[in-house]
């Protein structure tokens, strides 16, 4: 059988980095005619046997009183991800709405990661900036991808979103069942706030922050260093013109 033909090989993902991506992958399938599986391997071997990839398993059952099982609870986030969650030596970190698995050389930095709020100081997001890590988006507009934007919101304590917390039943790694809580930042919808960050997105184009592809050309391919996108972020909060880039509000609320 042939090997599927690398449709990132020109991208510029950095061998040895770490790597967090969101995609839409159908139609890097159809072009290349490659299954999910051969879109994770083409990644990896980009990043090299020194980077890592992260990918979100997403899941919000949870949230509506749903158990979650660090073992079997399966992401939302699509067929890549879900492949992802399954693949030899993956990690998988403990939130149960935002969980990422992590493959590769620094898997063992998330190895463990049980973070209590979803986009916090002790949560993944916070380890890819430690790790001067970067985000990849495969086809996808800023809206449908990047959570990492409420990463920078709560770490600034943004008063247009607060701190829920959600209780319920979660089976542990060791198949150990417990009641337990965990904090989401949410936005205020009593105040009408919706989330809505293309803008910043085209902000961060017109940086040059974003290096790659636009959603549905070539390789659809875009990535952003976590601590770049971070410090443009704050700059927009600190300006206070995160209504103008990271939110709206709705007037009907």
């Amino acid at each position: 059988m042939t090997t599927p033909k690398n449709p990132f090989a020109k991208a510029s993902i950095k061998p040895g980095s770490t790597l967090l991506l969101h995609s839409s992958i159908t139609r890097t399938l159809q072009q290349n005619r490659m299954k999910p599986e051969d879109v994770i391997s083409a990644i990896l071997e980009k990043l090299g046997r020194e980077g890592t990839l992260l990918l979100p398993l997403f899941n919000f059952d949870f949230n509506e009183g749903v158990p979650f099982d660090y073992r079997s609870t399966p992401s939302h986030m699509g067929a890549l991800t879900e492949i992802g969650r399954k693949w030899p030596g993956a990690v998988r970190t403990g939130h149960p709405v935002y969980s990422f698995a992590v493959i590769g050389r620094n898997a063992s930095e998330f190895e463990g990661m049980d973070n209590k709020s979803a986009y916090g100081p002790d949560s993944p997001f916070a380890k890819l900036r430690e790790l001067e890590g970067e985000i990849g988006v495969i086809d996808l507009p800023d809206q449908q991808s990047m959570t990492i934007y409420h990463h920078v919101e709560e770490m600034l304590e943004v008063p247009y979103r607060f701190h829920k917390d959600f209780t319920g039943t979660y089976v542990d790694r060791e198949g150990m069942t417990t009641e337990r809580t965990y904090s989401i930042y949410v936005r205020d919808l009593d105040a009408g706030v919706k989330t809505s960050v293309d803008r910043m997105g085209e902000r961060l184009w017109a940086k040059g922050l974003y290096r790659g592809d636009r959603p549905k050309e070539d390789s659809g391919l875009r990535i952003i260093s976590a601590n770049d996108l971070f410090d443009e972020v704050e700059a927009v909060i600190r300006a206070g013109e995160a209504e103008q880039y990271l939110f709206e509000l709705d007037k009907c609320a």
